[in-house]
């Protein structure tokens, strides 16, 4: 009895571990990848978001203008505008489940 006790309590640790670890991975990505243009807060106040012509995520009438599957293929794809990149493409550099937890962050922004 005592070792089904120990193996479901470090089942659950782990759970709980990966799932922490988990919402790091978002953050950290948010940071490295898409916060110099965006910013922390998602408004695009930054020198890299002006320049890009980076959108503020924070505005909900502007997020209701595209689905979550046009936001992760973006992100997947990058964004060009007259054939200059505004933003490259993440899909050889982060994996499905990390760019999909990108467009749940994204999603945050919006009040």
């Amino acid at each position: 009895m005592k070792t089904k006790t120990l193996l479901l309590v470090t089942a659950a640790m782990l759970l709980v571990g990966t799932s922490t670890l988990r919402a790091a991975d978002v953050a950290e990505n948010w940071t490295k990848h898409c916060g110099s243009c965006h910013g922390a807060d998602g408004k695009a106040r930054t020198k890299a978001g002006r320049m890009a012509g980076a959108k503020d995520l924070t505005d909900a009438a502007y997020q209701k203008q595209f689905t979550d599957e046009q936001i992760l293929q973006r992100l997947m794809d990058g964004v060009t505008d007259k054939g200059k990149e505004k933003m490259k493409p993440f899909k050889a550099v982060l994996s499905d489940d990390e760019l999909k937890a990108l467009v749940a962050k994204v999603r945050t922004f919006a009040k």
